[in-house]
């Protein structure tokens, strides 16, 4: 018996299919393959595409997808990406890592886009992290909300359920907000996440472009090695 099976099943029990013998479906990209603790879990229907590191005792759970494109994704100790969740790095603009602190909980079918998650962050189901935002310690994003990119989360902020975070010093709008559309247009999502600089009212120009950039990005997956089907 290898030493980190050995470690894992005395991490994990006796029970030979509690074992994170396969840690999920792992994928070489860009010439990177994930790196996994041997006292971390990840459940079979995972998939951890590239430079992804996954720490000591986290979890990441049924469906989740890792995939760190040409930049990184590091998960920390006993943080827990729960089912269906998407995380995902960038180097489209810049290095756009995925850094997830210890302690983190990401909630089932929660994103976390090129963002910065310090520790004992609370990602709450369905919610989203946009590219360049920061989590503060502590802090909190409830169900259903946006936190845009570029925003600045405090330590320990609570973002309510189905509210937008913007901006730094971060300020809080609900959908039904008239200000909203503006407010959103002024963040430059499109040159912060695609480097696209057409103008929020060209939408037909916009997504054009923003379509190029992934069609040209994704398709380095053409050379991806699958090294295991969990």
């Amino acid at each position: 018996m290898s030493d980190i099976r050995q470690h894992a099943r005395g991490r994990l029990g006796e029970n030979p299919l509690m074992i994170a013998e396969t840690w999920g479906i792992r994928i070489r990209h860009r010439g990177h393959e994930p790196q996994v603790h041997p006292t971390a879990y990840v459940a079979p229907t995972a998939t951890l595409v590239g430079d992804v590191r996954v720490g000591p005792r986290a979890r990441v759970m049924y469906g989740a997808v890792l995939d760190a494109e040409g930049s990184r994704i590091e998960v920390g100790e006993a943080a827990v990406i729960c089912e269906n969740a998407v995380v995902r790095g960038s180097a489209v603009v810049g290095d756009q890592p995925v850094l997830v602190d210890d302690h983190v909980f990401v909630g089932p079918h929660a994103t976390l886009l090129g963002c910065q998650v310090s520790r004992c962050v609370y990602v709450a189901t369905a919610a989203t992290v946009l590219q360049d935002a920061r989590l503060g310690a502590g802090s909190v994003v409830a169900v259903g909300a946006l936190v845009h990119a570029r925003t600045v989360v405090p330590d320990e902020f609570f973002v309510p359920p189905h509210t937008v975070a913007l901006d730094a010093p971060v300020r809080l709008l609900a959908p039904g907000d008239p200000g909203l559309a503006e407010a959103v247009g002024r963040v430059g999502f499109a040159q912060v996440a695609f480097g696209v600089d057409a103008a929020w009212t060209d939408r037909i120009s916009r997504y054009e472009r923003i379509t190029e950039v992934r069609v040209a990005e994704f398709g380095a997956h053409a050379d991806d090695e699958v090294l295991n089907l969990g």
